[in-house]
């Protein structure tokens, strides 16, 4: 699979290029079939905000508060992958995937928190909004009914989809004027992030190749359902989304 810089190097911190990658497997596929979708992530008025330092801060409030919400159920479909797993290392990662977030990443996201007067107390007790228990219930659905690729696909748009969202913010350069956005955008850009992110987009690639033909369209299909929830997890943020009832 390609290097993260090597994908990335020479483009521009506008659109994403679609020629940049020769079409080699899985990945490359899945990729330019949801281009435009990955793009008007990279344009959501919710992103732009944080890159430029616009965006009003209730509104990024209600987004930690709803990731943290997704934090949780995304760890159980962490622990469901690793038990799916059919290679020992690929457990191994999930099991230190799972414990990273919840031990260090959901840490880091209570002290982050503080920063904007959000508490412990007021984080587990947020109740998840529509779109994003439309997220997980989906996540949670694939581990059961899926298959192992399957899931590895529906997982990479966050794992990936952030890091390709704080690269694309960090080219444009850092708001001064909001720095713990500034914080939040370094967050999604460090090395370790990136390994991450490079790791999952390996394994799914790697499980592509293997796959057969309905397997492929299976993994393809989870991929492109993630990437539409994670564009409505965006809009959810932005719209401040509430239960009707």
């Amino acid at each position: 699979m390609a290097n993260l810089k090597r994908i990335f190097s020479g483009q521009s911190s506008g659109d994403l290029n679609e020629n940049l990658v020769p079409d080699m497997g899985f990945i490359d596929n899945v990729e330019r079939q949801t281009l435009a979708m990955r793009q008007a992530i990279l344009a959501h008025p919710f992103v732009t905000g944080v890159g430029n330092g616009t965006l009003p801060v209730e509104k990024f409030k209600y987004y930690v508060l709803q990731d943290y919400a997704y934090l949780v159920e995304y760890s159980r479909a962490l622990a469901l992958a690793s038990a799916m797993a059919h290679r020992l290392d690929d457990m191994s990662w999930f099991a230190g995937l799972l414990d990273e977030t919840l031990n260090v990443e959901m840490a880091l996201h209570r002290s982050f928190c503080e920063g904007f007067g959000i508490s412990a107390a007021d984080l587990e007790a947020t109740i998840a909004a529509p779109s994003n228990l439309a997220y997980t219930s989906f996540l949670l659905k694939t581990a059961h009914q899926g298959s192992f690729g399957e899931l590895v696909a529906s997982l990479l748009p966050c794992q990936w989809g952030y890091w390709e969202i704080g690269n694309h913010l960090m080219q444009k350069g850092l708001p001064q004027n909001a720095p713990l956005y500034a914080q939040w955008i370094e967050m999604y850009t460090s090395q370790e992030f990136a390994d991450l992110a490079d790791h999952i987009r390996a394994m799914a690639d790697q499980i592509g190749a293997e796959a057969g033909p309905s397997e492929l369209a299976a993994m393809s299909q989870a991929y492109e359902t993630s990437v539409r929830l994670e564009h409505g997890f965006w809009d959810m943020a932005y719209g401040l989304e509430r239960w009707k009832v």
